[in-house]
């Protein structure tokens, strides 16, 4: 009977350690992402890469589109702060981060803030209505709105190159139940929104405030100029307005 040569037998289980080897290395998972990707699995993702931190490239409304958060607004009840969702230069959702809490507050805030941020995106304005019973909680919603629509950036001007749309403020004009300042939106030559940034405030004068100022947004685009009607019950926030305005169609031009 032969014996098998020595040398022989070393090869021989050299062999089978590499075969060994490489039958391990084709059963072990796929770690790289690429070899996931391959696989049919996606990598996992750090928190880090889902969220944007606050402040971040998430806020801004950059090019037309993302997040823009207003101002916080001080009212006797507590603050009011709006953040928008932009995409393409409109409004698609609105929301209240800060509303007045406790007690009644918490229940016209819970009354007034949906009503409100539907207004906010059916409008694509400030020029939204005061829900009755939550005055003040409204107002500080409008501004703070307002707020957030200055800061968001224009999105891109389409093939047609038509002109960006811009904001003018007028003056604020003393009456003698307070100042009225009137901010208008001229877009192409013409006023697209009208708002009064300050009206009368307190008592009959915020009453009338929310009578009148409306009305006076509505006239004003109009018109197209400051030759508008005096509404009927609040004739000095109504001659204010109109030499607010103005003063914000010289500055604009018109």
């Amino acid at each position: 009977m032969r014996k098998s040569h020595p040398v022989r037998r070393v090869v021989l289980a050299t062999a089978a350690t590499v075969s060994g080897v490489v039958l391990m290395l084709s059963l072990k998972p796929a770690s790289d992402p690429a070899a996931a990707s391959a696989a049919g699995t996606a990598p996992q993702q750090s928190a880090a890469g889902r969220e944007s931190p606050q402040g971040g490239a998430a806020d801004g409304a950059r090019a037309g589109s993302g997040t823009v958060t207003g101002d916080a607004v001080r009212t006797q009840y507590g603050a009011v702060q709006v953040r928008l969702t932009v995409s393409d230069g409109r409004i698609t959702r609105a929301e209240a981060v800060q509303a007045p809490e406790g007690g009644l507050s918490a229940q016209k805030t819970e009354l007034a803030v949906p009503k409100l941020n539907r207004q906010a995106v059916a409008a694509q304005s400030a020029d939204i209505d005061t829900v009755s019973g939550a005055t003040y909680t409204s107002e500080g919603y409008r501004k703070s709105l307002q707020s957030a629509l200055d800061r968001m950036e224009p999105a891109s001007p389409g093939p047609s190159g038509a002109a960006q749309a811009r904001t003018v403020t007028g003056k604020a004009v003393p009456t003698r139940y307070g100042p009225v300042q009137v901010r208008i939106t001229v877009s192409g030559g013409k006023i697209s929104k009208a708002e009064a940034v300050q009206a009368p405030e307190g008592g009959l004068s915020a009453q009338k405030t929310e009578l009148a100022v409306p009305r006076l947004n509505r006239q004003a685009v109009a018109a197209q100029s400051a030759g508008i009607d005096t509404v009927s019950g609040a004739t000095y926030t109504s001659t204010g307005y109109r030499q607010s305005l103005q003063s914000a169609l010289d500055q604009a031009g018109g």
